[in-house]
């Protein structure tokens, strides 16, 4: 998809900027679902796998795609602050909330930096974060990947120091 005259082309920079913050949000994603995973409860423990498995496969796609322009992906913390305590189930279906509202903001990036099949990929991507946040939530917001970046909550994971 080409750049309309109002919105120039986006530059390789930035492309390449928003596929390392999207990396990042998936290695944080990957390492709070294997929080969620063990607070979670029976009942819902597959939807909890499922779902680390798709982050872990975007994960991977992501430094297929970071080293295909040159880049060099970064690397998994080995540690993230959550946001909250999760000692409990419901603790864990609010974070893996917080973890897909957070994915769905990196790649709402990503579509405006990039162009073409990426940013096709990447409009999928959000959509299915946005997906799974609504099915841990029990309902939607209106507009997924953005709406999440008003509330204080969401500043990205860090690495624990």
């Amino acid at each position: 998809m080409s750049g309309t005259k109002d919105s120039p082309e986006p530059s390789k920079d930035d492309e390449l900027k928003a596929l390392q913050a999207a990396l990042g949000a998936e290695h944080a994603a990957v390492y709070g679902y294997g929080v969620v995973g063990g607070r979670i409860g029976d009942q819902r423990r597959s939807e909890a796998r499922t779902a680390y498995d798709a982050h872990r496969a975007r994960r991977d796609e992501l430094q297929r795609a970071v080293r295909d322009l040159g880049g060099e992906p970064q690397s998994a913390d080995a540690a993230y602050s959550l946001p909250f305590p999760v000692p409990d189930a419901a603790a864990a279906v609010r974070l893996a909330t917080e973890l897909e509202d957070r994915v769905a903001g990196v790649y709402s990036d990503l579509v405006r930096a990039s162009s073409g099949t990426r940013r096709g990929t990447a409009a999928l991507a959000l959509r299915e974060a946005a997906v799974r946040a609504a099915r841990w939530r029990g309902g939607s917001v209106a507009f997924p990947g953005l709406a999440e970046r008003s509330t204080p909550s969401s500043a990205p994971a860090t690495p624990q120091a």
